[in-house]
């Protein structure tokens, strides 16, 4: 399902980031980064609730809004737990959402729906992601320091906000597609990218289904965060199923990190990834103009540690947004 979105723009946005992703190619596009992991607290799941409430803080500052009509967001940890705590600050209606690593693009469609049909002036969306904080609820805690295959992904850490209107201003959010679930028979916890492209892949010939349009009517498709070898996938796999050829495409998972110099195995991974590298350095790739359009694709692995146990397949799904340079 596709929605188009008459007149809502990404006004500002704010990100923050841990120690490997200050260390990556993109860390000048950060607004803030921290040298550990821990950011000044006692446990792993408290420093993502303070760069929750940082990352809020600074985007009500670049922006120089007072209030925020409605807030959304989520996070990786049991029920969004480090969400809940850090809303729990803040003195807005809270929407928590949860869709894994594609919470990003979700939460920009619904706020944007919210936006455009006027229930509020303003709305602000959030994720957020710790590595050692996910490792230790969906995989082993990192102090086990258990080997690992290549075809792994990394958690990125760290909080990213964004501010949505109808002021015209920054970035246009021109329609949204909602995707489907999609099992894909996949129960390795250790291949984000094998479990979630089949959903990529699903969501974007849906979205240009719906839109009519062709691929080559984006600058850019953006996926996150299905990694080298997910992304190959995709591409195999969208060939195949779908007799569409990605050309102009990226995957934030393979961009976040210098995947040549840093332990990050197949990439990026986590609810931040894809905004961090978006709000960052693909913002500014489009307010020089150098994209004009570009289809943001975000995917996420819908499981939970009792069904992983298990041994149960673990189903996917992506949710896609559609960014504008403003005319």
């Amino acid at each position: 399902m596709t929605i188009y979105f008459k007149n809502v723009f990404i006004n500002e946005t704010s990100t923050i980031t841990g120690p490997y992703e200050k260390n990556g190619p993109l860390s000048q596009y950060f607004d803030k980064s921290y040298n550990d992991l821990y950011f000044n607290q006692e446990t792993w799941e408290q420093a993502e609730e303070k760069i929750i409430n940082e990352s809020i803080d600074m985007l009500k500052e670049k922006s120089k809004i007072k209030d925020i009509d409605i807030l959304l967001g989520g996070d990786l940890l049991n029920q969004i737990v480090a969400s809940n705590y850090a809303a729990s600050k803040i003195k807005s209606p809270f929407i928590g959402i949860y869709s894994a690593c594609s919470t990003s693009t979700l939460g920009l469609i619904l706020a944007s729906t919210l936006v455009d049909n006027n229930i509020v002036k303003n709305a602000v969306t959030f994720t957020s992601s710790h590595n050692n904080g996910a490792e230790k609820q969906y995989r082993y805690p990192v102090e086990y320091g258990g080997p690992k295959p290549k075809t792994t992904t990394f958690t990125s850490t760290g909080a990213a906000c964004a501010l949505l209107s109808k002021l015209k201003k920054g970035i246009k959010l021109e329609s949204g597609t909602i995707g489907r679930v999609v099992d894909s028979k996949t129960t390795n916890i250790f291949h984000m990218g094998a479990v979630m492209a089949k959903a990529a892949a699903s969501t974007i010939n849906r979205h240009l289904k719906d839109t009519n349009r062709t691929i080559d009517y984006y600058d850019l498709v953006l996926t996150g965060d299905l990694g080298i070898y997910g992304k190959e996938i995709l591409k195999d796999y969208l060939k195949l199923k779908y007799d569409i050829i990605l050309k102009n495409y990226n995957d934030t998972g393979t961009m976040l990190y210098d995947l040549k110099k840093q332990p990050v195995y197949a990439g990026a991974s986590g609810p931040v990834c894809a905004p961090l590298v978006t709000y960052g350095y693909i913002f500014d790739e489009m307010k020089k103009c150098k994209l004009n359009k570009v289809l943001l694709v975000a995917t996420g692995a819908l499981m939970n540690p009792t069904m992983t146990n298990q041994k149960l397949t673990i189903p996917a799904i992506a949710h896609a947004v559609s960014l504008e340079v403003i005319k």
